[in-house]
């Protein structure tokens, strides 16, 4: 079959098109770097310069995409807060989104924990 001008025109911007929203999401895509905490069973948050960012609440159905990226934070350098539960430092690539006014962190696409230090010495994050 030969393509003629405009058919291929036509496919040419198809694929372009195609391609553009495949590659979108992950442009969108922000790195945040802060506290992950998850003080108690269920309840996941990331306090970054900006925000406070919810992954997961106890009792609700929410769950970003990619949370199992997260994996055992306390494998790292962790606190213990409570019991087994606590809080690490880390860096994420993350998608984000505020809804009722609250801010969620809606897929994860990269996590790494990394040293305390680095967020202990970030004067933009809580203590």
């Amino acid at each position: 079959m030969k393509l003629t001008g405009s058919t291929a025109w036509t496919l040419a911007v198809t694929v372009l098109a195609g391609v553009f929203w495949a590659v979108a999401p992950a442009l969108a895509a922000e790195t945040r770097c802060g506290w992950i905490a998850n003080p108690t069973p269920g309840n996941w948050w990331l306090t970054d310069r900006q925000a406070t960012w919810i992954l997961r609440t106890q009792g609700r159905d929410y769950e970003p995409l990619g949370m199992d990226r997260i994996g055992d934070i306390s494998a790292g350098e962790y606190v213990a807060s409570n019991g087994s539960y606590g809080y690490a430092c880390a860096c994420a690539h993350v998608d984000t989104t505020v809804f009722d006014g609250e801010p969620y962190i809606t897929a994860i696409h990269s996590f790494d924990l990394i040293p305390l230090a680095r967020c202990e010495k970030d004067p933009a994050l809580p203590r």
